[in-house]
């Protein structure tokens, strides 16, 4: 934004607060700075952006009135749930409106007939499951804050969670969404059938972080609550040891509901945050999970407990009960937290790998630690090969931080390298836009403007999010000299 601009914002942002406190009640605009600044960041509180102008909507209709104002006065806006999203997606635009769907907090339908459920946003993910459990069913996806983030931060992120090995991830539990586009207008996809006819447009919004409008109500399947779970801790040595027990595991035919690795150093963090009680000594533990039916969980069981020994595993205790079966999964669910207990400050890193070549790349992840001197934890998804490095520094002493988003970009250098993705589950927000042109080319980037365009042709949703170089809606796809409009104005950043 140029000095020359500047009123010219400031006016329109000041106009929008009159007429939105007009239209929704003064308690829903915010435009005091110290409460904006409870709104600077998401999960990932490296990048903090202080909004213009916040705004919580307590329903639908309230939605579509604030976007509409946003369209007619050309400011860009932005979508938030809970805020715990983990790659910038929900960072705030300084010159903009960023809009809070956690007042949409709403069960509309528990229809246990259909095996469906159909909410407001603004849901926590657990309480999807908490309203169905009493007619035998859940919402499978089950993201590490599962207990605060909400569906549509979910749909938004396509999260995915420990159980997403065998039952996937949000995509394919969303069945219908009705959004409200950047101009306003209200568009209704899927429903409560199985799959819709046409092009899947559905499939394009799941995923797309708010860069295509704002979702107000979520169709989502619900699953049937197993006969049996079974659950097992193993201790070994070291990731190459529990690595190979899940590479046998796997190709024997067993596809374990969930599958979670944690080295060393991530289970000190557990430890000291959580006193989780996992095996003395242990390099790395592997957390297996087996649901179904109990004959299949039974001797599928017996084949899991069966590969962890033959693979060095130094101690096994499988969960008698529910209440052990938590305690298992204690520490796992906290690791991204519980690294606070040992380092002042970190990075959450999220790549995916093919599973055959875990070994090999976590032996050059220790490799880029010992040769920085930054420490990394490693917490994973080991079934289907999703990382989660925890990337440890200190922001106070000088150079640290740097040498840790050097470390952090290495990470996902090795990702593609090897023949994986920058991201499994957390999305590529502010954080790893300037990764994707290592991943695709400039024609894959091109024509993924191009869909953004025809949702979004004057770029007001969520801009300077997921594409490291922005293009105007209509500009000719390829390289061009001299600086961007979008940059000029400040909406955008050229990587």
């Amino acid at each position: 934004m140029t000095i020359d601009e500047a009123p010219a914002r400031r006016s329109a942002i000041t106009g929008l607060a009159r007429r939105l406190r007009t239209a929704l009640g003064p308690d829903a605009v915010i435009d005091d700075h110290q409460r904006l600044r409870t709104y600077e960041c998401d999960g990932l509180a490296h990048y903090k952006v202080t909004p213009a102008l916040v705004v919580l909507p307590a329903d639908a209709t309230g939605v579509v009135t604030t976007v509409r104002a946003c369209a007619e006065a050309g400011v860009p806006f932005v979508a938030r749930g809970s805020g715990t999203g983990l790659s910038g997606g929900a960072l705030p635009h300084a010159d903009g409106v960023l809009i809070v769907t956690s007042r949409l907090r709403r069960i509309v339908e528990i229809d246990p007939a259909n095996q469906r459920a159909v909410v407001e946003p603004g849901v926590i993910n657990l309480d999807i499951t908490r309203a169905a459990g009493a007619d035998g069913y859940y919402y499978a996806p089950d993201p590490s804050s599962q207990q605060i983030c909400s569906i549509g931060g979910n749909l938004a992120e396509n999260s995915g969670g420990a159980h997403c090995l065998k039952y996937g991830f949000t995509t394919n539990h969303v069945t219908g969404a009705e959004f409200v586009a950047p101009d306003g207008e209200v568009v209704r996809l899927g429903g409560k059938a199985p799959d819709a006819t046409g092009y899947d447009l559905l499939g394009a919004i799941v995923g797309s972080e708010g860069t295509l409008g704002v979702v107000t109500e979520v169709t989502v399947r619900l699953v049937r609550l197993p006969e049996a779970v079974r659950t097992l801790l193993a201790g070994f040595p070291g990731t190459d040891a529990a690595g190979a027990a899940t590479s046998a595991v796997i190709g024997a035919g067993v596809v374990p509901a969930a599958m979670e690795m944690m080295d060393a150093l991530a289970i000190e963090a557990a430890e000291a945050a959580v006193r989780c009680g996992y095996p003395a000594g242990a390099g790395a533990v592997l957390i297996v999970e087996l649901d179904g039916p109990a004959a299949e969980v039974d001797a599928q069981f017996a084949e899991v407990e069966r590969h962890c020994r033959a693979h060095g595993a130094f101690e096994i205790r499988i969960a008698a009960d529910d209440a052990e079966r938590a305690s298992f999964w204690r520490g796992r669910k906290s690791a991204f937290a519980a690294v606070g207990r040992i380092s002042p400050d970190y990075i959450v890193q999220d790549g995916v790998i093919p599973r055959t070549v875990l070994a090999e790349v976590l032996h050059r992840i220790a490799e880029l630690s010992r040769d920085t001197g930054i420490r990394v934890a490693n917490v994973f998804h080991a079934g289907d090969g999703n990382l989660h490095p925890l990337v440890l520094f200190d922001d106070s002493v000088p150079g640290e931080a740097e040498r840790a988003e050097e470390v952090s970009g290495a990470i996902l250098d090795l990702c593609v390298e090897h023949g994986g993705s920058i991201t499994g589950e957390h999305g590529v927000g502010s954080d790893k836009a300037k990764f994707m042109p290592r991943m695709f080319t400039e024609a894959d980037l091109d024509t993924m403007q191009l869909l953004r365009c025809a949702f979004d042709p004057d770029g007001l949703a969520n801009p300077g999010k997921v594409f490291p170089t922005p293009r105007l809606c209509g500009e000719v796809p390829g390289r061009h000299k001299g600086a961007h409009p979008l940059q000029d104005a400040g909406i955008a950043e050229v990587f």
